[in-house]
């Protein structure tokens, strides 16, 4: 998976053309375009198609950008806030250093993507298709992935926090190099992940629960039970 870790290292950086013009369409299509240091504030680009685009400290609030697709493009420094992301398709893609807060990505497909030292705050991720995508250095808290897929998904050096995994199906997915695993719900779905043996240690009791397993040292009395004299 490509990874660059700026803006030269992509291989279209000699092609990419100043974004002219104050905003987005719907439907519109993008290729080879640099979208720099622009705020989108309540933009409505539904269905848009970006392709090898790059976009540097951007700032979307509020607004859609529901059913873009976005194919080899690189995010950084930028922030979406509030806005919907809701049917997205992500492929061959790189975001760094980017926030994103209060964002719907229900329904998104993200496919060969890195997502570097990027904060996710309250995103909705139900029902999303990940594949091959790789969290770096991230911290995600309050991110809900129930009924989500992923395959071949992976967490080096990333925070996780209250992640929601109710009904998700995970496959090949490695959470061994998470730095925190805190799952408010969806213990079940880790049947498809791996993790390590202290992140095992630490899931153990919510894991107990999740099965219905009742643990009690010897001789204390089982819930609803009382000794016989």
């Amino acid at each position: 998976m490509d990874n660059p870790a700026s803006l030269r290292d992509l291989p279209y950086a000699d092609l990419l053309q100043p974004h002219e013009g104050a905003g987005l369409r719907s439907g519109e299509r993008y290729d080879t375009v640099h979208f720099d240091a622009t705020a989108f504030g309540g933009v409505e680009a539904l269905d848009a198609r970006f392709l090898e685009c790059a976009l540097t400290d951007c700032a979307f609030t509020d607004g859609s950008l529901r059913g873009c697709g976005l194919n080899d493009v690189f995010v950084s420094g930028s922030r979406f806030v509030g806005t919907s992301l809701a049917e997205t398709e992500w492929q061959d893609g790189t975001a760094d250093a980017c926030v994103l807060a209060g964002v719907e990505a229900f329904g998104a497909r993200i496919r060969r993507t890195v997502f570097r030292r990027c904060k996710f705050e309250s995103v909705n991720l139900r029902s999303a298709t990940l594949r091959e995508v790789v969290f770096e250095d991230c911290v995600l808290r309050d991110t809900d992935l129930g009924g989500a897929t992923l395959t071949d998904v992976s967490f080096p050096g990333t925070a996780l926090h209250r992640l929601r995994l109710g009904r998700a199906a995970l496959t090949r997915a490695d959470l061994r190099g998470a730095t925190v695993l805190d799952l408010a719900d969806g213990h079940e779905a880790l049947r498809g992940a791996t993790i390590t043996p202290g992140q095992l240690l630490d899931l153990a009791p919510a894991l107990a629960a999740s099965l219905g397993v009742a643990v009690a040292a010897p001789g204390i009395p089982l819930p609803g039970r009382t000794r016989r004299r």
